[in-house]
C-alpha cells in the first residue's frame, strides 16, 4: 500500500463515536453496580444480598459474558458485526429492565446473566468494527479513544449511580441503561456499515461449552470457599473440576480444525504478552475496586454519590492519558509505555495496603489518579498489539480473546481477592462476636455490611461492634491489596521479557499465526 493511501471509512470518526456509546452502556453497568453494592446488601432498602450473592451479581454477568465472547466474536465476523451489535444492545436493554425489577438476589443474578449475553454480543464487535473502518496507521489512536471511553464510563457510572441511589430506589441504576441502549440502536442503524469475514469457519460449539463449564466451576469454587471456608470437599471438586475442564478445553482447541481459540496465537509475543498483561492487571484492579467501595462507604462514611465523586481522579486520568497513549507508543515504544504504566498501577494498588480509617482523603484521591494514569498507558498499547497481530477479517478473534481474558481475569480477581478479604475479616472479627445474639453474630461474622446492619439492632453496643468490624475489614483490605499489587507486578516481568520493543514494532507486519518470528525480539 503506498504511504499516502488510506483504507479507512470516510465516516470512521463518527462511527467511533457510535461505538463509544455502545461501549458506555456495558461499562456503565458495572461501575454503577459497584456503588450500589452496599444498598443491595441492605435488607430494608435493597435485597438483603450476602457477600457471596453480591459477588455473584457481578460474576454471573462476567462469566456468561466471557464464556460467550469466543463464539460471539466468531459469529460477529461470520454473520455481520453490525447485526450482532444491534442484537446485543436490544438484549442488554431488556435484561436491564428485568434487573431493575428483580424481587430477590437470585432473580438479580439471573437477570445479570442475561445482560451478559447482550454484553457478549456488543463488546467484541466494537473493536472488530474499529479494526475494519480505520487504517492501521490510525488504529492505535482510535483504540486509545475506545479505551478512554472506559474512563468516561468510570467517571459517569459511580456519580450517576450515587445520584440515583440518593433520590430513587436501587433498581434505577439498571433502568438508566435503557435510554442509552435506545440511542445506541438508532445511531448504529443509521451510521455503522455492515462488515463480515469473507471466509468464515465453522462455529466451535464444543470448545465454547467447555470454556463456560470450566470457568463457572472454577469461580464458583473460589467464591464458595471464600464465603464458607475451603475445608469442604464440594469446594475442591468445583475448583479442581474447573481446572480439569479448562485443560481439556486447551487440548481440544489444539486438535480442532476450527478452534474458537487458536492456541498457536500464543506463540506470537506481539499477541501473547499483551494478553497476559491484560489478564494480570484486571485480576488485580477489579478485585481492589470491589472492596474500595465498602471502604469508602462504610469505614469512611461517604454516601454513594460522594463515593462516586471520589472515583473522579481515576476517570480523569483515563480520559486524559488513554487517547494520548498512541503518541507515547510511537515515541517510546509499546514496551516502555506499558512498563511505566504497570509500575504506576502496582504502586497505586500497593498503597491500599497502608490506607486506614484516618488516612487523609486527598491521599486516596492521589492513589486513584496514579492507578488511572497507569492503566491508561497499559490498555491501549496492549489492545493495539493484540489487534495488529491478526488480519482485519479475523478482528473478532483478537477482540474476543482480549475481552475474554479481561473479563475472566476481573471475575477471578473479585472471587480470589474477595475470598481473601472474607477469610481474613472472619478470622479477625470472630473472637469479638461471642457475646452477641446469634442472629447478630452470624450477620457480623459474614461481612462488614452485615456488621453494620447488625449494629443497628444493638443499641449501646453498636459503636463497639462497628469499631471491631472496621479494624477487621482494614486488616483484610491490607492483605488483599498487597496480593493485588504482587500479581500486577508480574505484568512488569512479562513486559520486560516478552513484549516486543521498538525495533520489532518498527519492523513492519507481525508474523503470521503459527510463525513466531518475533520471539527473538523480546
Amino acid at each position: 500500500m503506498p504511504p499516502h493511501e488510506h483504507t479507512g471509512h470516510p465516516r470512521r470518526w463518527a462511527i467511533l463515536g457510535v461505538l463509544v456509546i455502545s461501549l458506555l452502556v456495558v461499562v456503565l453497568d458495572n461501575t454503577i453496580l459497584n456503588v450500589a453494592l452496599r444498598t443491595l446488601a441492605d435488607p430494608v432498602h435493597g435485597l438483603g444480598a450476602s457477600q457471596g450473592e453480591l459477588e455473584w451479581s457481578i460474576n454471573s454477568y462476567t462469566l456468561v459474558f466471557a464464556g460467550l465472547l469466543f463464539t460471539f466474536g466468531v459469529l460477529g465476523d461470520r454473520a455481520g458485526r453490525k447485526r450482532f451489535l444491534l442484537i446485543g444492545l436490544v438484549l442488554f436493554g431488556l435484561a436491564s429492565l428485568l434487573s431493575a425489577y428483580a424481587q430477590s438476589p437470585a432473580q438479580l443474578v439471573a437477570a445479570r446473566a442475561l445482560m451478559g449475553v447482550g454484553g457478549a454480543a456488543i463488546m467484541p464487535v466494537t473493536l472488530s468494527i474499529i479494526s475494519n473502518v480505520f487504517d492501521p496507521r490510525e488504529r492505535g489512536r482510535a483504540i486509545g479513544v475506545w479505551a478512554g471511553a472506559v474512563g468516561l464510563a468510570v467517571a459517569i457510572g459511580p456519580i450517576l449511580g450515587g445520584a440515583l441511589l440518593e433520590h430513587y430506589w436501587w433498581g434505577s441504576v439498571f433502568l438508566i441503561n435503557v435510554p442509552v441502549v435506545v440511542l445506541g440502536v438508532v445511531l448504529v442503524a443509521l451510521l455503522v456499515p455492515e462488515s463480515r469475514d469473507p471466509d468464515p469457519g465453522r462455529v466451535d460449539v464444543a470448545g465454547v461449552l467447555l470454556s463456560v463449564v470450566g470457568l463457572v466451576a472454577l469461580t464458583y469454587g473460589i467464591i464458595d470457599g471464600g464465603e464458607h471456608g475451603f475445608g469442604r470437599p464440594l469446594v475442591w471438586v468445583a475448583i479442581l473440576g474447573g481446572l480439569a475442564v479448562l485443560a481439556w478445553f486447551v487440548a481440544y482447541e489444539r486438535r480442532s480444525d476450527h478452534p474458537s481459540l487458536d492456541v498457536r496465537l500464543f506463540r506470537v509475543p506481539r499477541f501473547a504478552a499483551p494478553v497476559a498483561i491484560v489478564g494480570l492487571i484486571f485480576f488485580a484492579a477489579m478485585g481492589v475496586m470491589f472492596f474500595t467501595s465498602f471502604y469508602l462507604q462504610l469505614v469512611r462514611g461517604y454516601s454513594p454519590l460522594e463515593t462516586g465523586l471520589l472515583f473522579l481522579p481515576f476517570a480523569a486520568a483515563q480520559l486524559v492519558f488513554a487517547p494520548a497513549s498512541a503518541a507515547m507508543v510511537r515515541r517510546y515504544g509499546g514496551r516502555a509505555v506499558a512498563a511505566v504504566g504497570l509500575t504506576l498501577t502496582v504502586v497505586a494498588l500497593g498503597a491500599f495496603a497502608f490506607v486506614d480509617a484516618t488516612t487523609p482523603i486527598w491521599v486516596v484521591l492521589v492513589v486513584f489518579f496514579l492507578q488511572g494514569t497507569g492503566m491508561a498507558n497499559i490498555m491501549p498499547p496492549a489492545t493495539e498489539s493484540i489487534m495488529s497481530a491478526l488480519p482485519r477479517e479475523k478482528a473478532g478473534v483478537g477482540s474476543a480473546v482480549s475481552n475474554t481474558v479481561r473479563q475472566v481475569a476481573g471475575a477471578l480477581g473479585v472471587a480470589v481477592l474477595g475470598s481473601v478479604l472474607s477469610a481474613v475479616y472472619r478470622a479477625d472479627v470472630d473472637p469479638a462476636l461471642r457475646d452477641l445474639p446469634a442472629g447478630a453474630r452470624e450477620a457480623a461474622g459474614e461481612s462488614i455490611s452485615g456488621a453494620y446492619a447488625a449494629a443497628g439492632q444493638l443499641g449501646p453496643a453498636a459503636p463497639q461492634l462497628i469499631a471491631v468490624a472496621d479494624d477487621a475489614f482494614l486488616a483484610a483490605m491490607h492483605w488483599a491489596a498487597g496480593l493485588a499489587a504482587a500479581i500486577a507486578a508480574l505484568g512488569i516481568l512479562v513486559v520486560l521479557r516478552w513484549m516486543p520493543g521498538r525495533s520489532a514494532e518498527a519492523a513492519g507486519r507481525p508474523a503470521p499465526v503459527g510463525e513466531p518470528e518475533l520471539a527473538g525480539t523480546a
